[in-house]
């Protein structure tokens, strides 16, 4: 029996997958350049579905294209991700107090929690993280505000997988999110999108304290949390509108 090649969508599916992974665990590190024809080899596969791939992740934000320096793995400094983190926080409190008034089912947001409670690396833990937001405002009832937020899915796990590197605090953000999703299903919208909202403020606080330089980039492995005083982090706490537990 003999069977045809894979069609191009699914080898670019493929290195989109491999080169997510790579980038979440820290294999691939903020600042790296991606070459074509390295990246080729090591998915063996063709030029072809690696520059699609890598056209996607850039439209996620996760690589970023240069006329110079070619494509290189997005550097996460405190301005990025507070950046980032400003956006979940305007907007997904919101969806979600729409979705739990709407009595949206809950059961995806169940099962990516399940499914990060029994990841295996950063990268699984992340992006079943990322998908666990994602249930909470995907039935908002609101295409734009989804699409908004979609925008920023890949970042914000990138930022993640970054801070958990230099300080496991899964255990604690984990906590939260089953205090989220309690007060979803018990259709208690306003809770909910306060518990959400200090979940969302306190990680990024805690991670990138407000006075940590937004210039100063950090490795794969060291978020700007390293090392920084207990009161660093005021002015985004003060932000978030005293909100202490992402």
């Amino acid at each position: 029996m003999t069977f045809a090649p894979s069609p191009a969508p699914s080898r670019t599916q493929y290195v989109l997958d491999a080169v997510r992974h790579a980038i979440l665990t820290g294999q691939f590190s903020p600042g790296q350049a991606l070459v074509e024809t390295e990246l080729a080899a090591w998915a063996g596969v063709s030029k072809t579905p690696v520059r699609e791939a890598l056209k996607t992740l850039a439209g996620t934000g996760l690589v970023v294209m240069s006329q110079y320096k070619g494509v290189t793995v997005r550097t996460v400094d405190a301005a990025m991700a507070r950046d980032v983190y400003d956006v979940r926080l305007l907007l997904e409190p919101g969806a979600l107090r729409r979705t739990v008034s709407g009595a949206a089912p809950l059961d995806a947001a169940r099962d990516a929690l399940a499914r990060a409670d029994a990841a295996t690396d950063r990268a699984e833990r992340s992006l079943a993280n990322r998908d666990f937001h994602r249930a909470l405002y995907l039935p908002c009832g609101n295409p734009l505000l989804v699409r908004m937020l979609d925008e920023v899915r890949d970042q914000a796990a990138l930022v993640a997988a970054v801070a958990w590197a230099a300080e496991p605090s899964w255990d604690r953000e984990a906590g939260e999110h089953r205090d989220i999703l309690r007060f979803a299903g018990e259709g208690d919208a306003e809770r909910a999108a306060r518990a959400l909202h200090h979940h969302i403020a306190g990680f990024v606080a805690r991670a990138f304290p407000a006075s940590i330089s937004a210039g100063a980039s950090t490795s794969a492995g060291a978020p700007a949390s390293a090392g920084a005083s207990a009161s660093a982090g005021t002015d985004a706490s003060a932000d978030a509108q005293g909100g202490t537990s992402r």
